[in-house]
């Protein structure tokens, strides 16, 4: 492994704790749903960056499937977050647009 990639994987490591941790503090001080599908995103992403980072150096196997054969595990980890997102800025808008 090359010095870039292990800085860039460092990097991305260190910058998902950040966003994690304070995703987490965020989270004991609000109740609104949206957030809360933000939050659980940012959080399911840091679980992917972890994940990649495992599979990188060998220790996680890429064959890890959710459903036998058919969903496997880095593809729900990359495409969660931006489902949560997704869902957040929906209900968002629909709060927006109904005043709530």
């Amino acid at each position: 492994m090359e010095t870039v990639d292990l800085i860039s994987i460092i990097v991305r490591l260190s910058a998902g704790a950040i966003a994690t941790f304070l995703a987490i503090l965020l989270w004991a001080k609000t109740r609104d749903v949206a957030w809360m599908l933000i939050i659980m995103g940012v959080i399911v992403e840091y679980g992917e960056i972890i994940y990649s980072t495992l599979q990188i150096f060998g220790v996680v196997s890429s064959n890890v499937f959710i459903y036998p054969e058919l969903i496997r595990v880095e593809v729900l980890l990359s495409n969660l977050p931006l489902l949560l997102f997704a869902i957040g800025f929906l209900v968002m808008l629909l709060r927006s647009r109904h005043g709530g």
